[in-house]
């Protein structure tokens, strides 16, 4: 089965929470990654997602240390709505 992951860059302009991850993040740009997997009983390139994942600091402290946190799309979108509603 063929599968493809596609990435973006997502940034928040005021501390936020995702399900999922059991403290506040800060502000900052944070790298998405999405996995899909085709759908291959059609005829035509068809891809489902697979999971979404995000890419936040790590508890540990250390600046350049991340953890890979899989996420709901609508809890990221909901996220990001909430952080433009911050900022009006």
């Amino acid at each position: 089965m063929a599968t493809r992951q596609t990435s973006k860059s997502v940034v928040f302009h005021h501390p936020f929470k995702l399900s999922g991850v059991d403290r506040t993040l800060p502000p900052g740009d944070y790298r998405v990654v999405t996995d899909e997997e085709q759908i291959e009983e059609v005829s035509f390139p068809v891809y489902r997602r697979v999971a979404t994942m995000i890419f936040v600091p790590a508890e540990t402290g250390n600046a350049s240390t991340v953890e890979m946190v899989t996420i709901a799309p609508q809890d990221l979108e909901a996220a990001q709505q909430l952080d433009v509603a911050h900022g009006a």
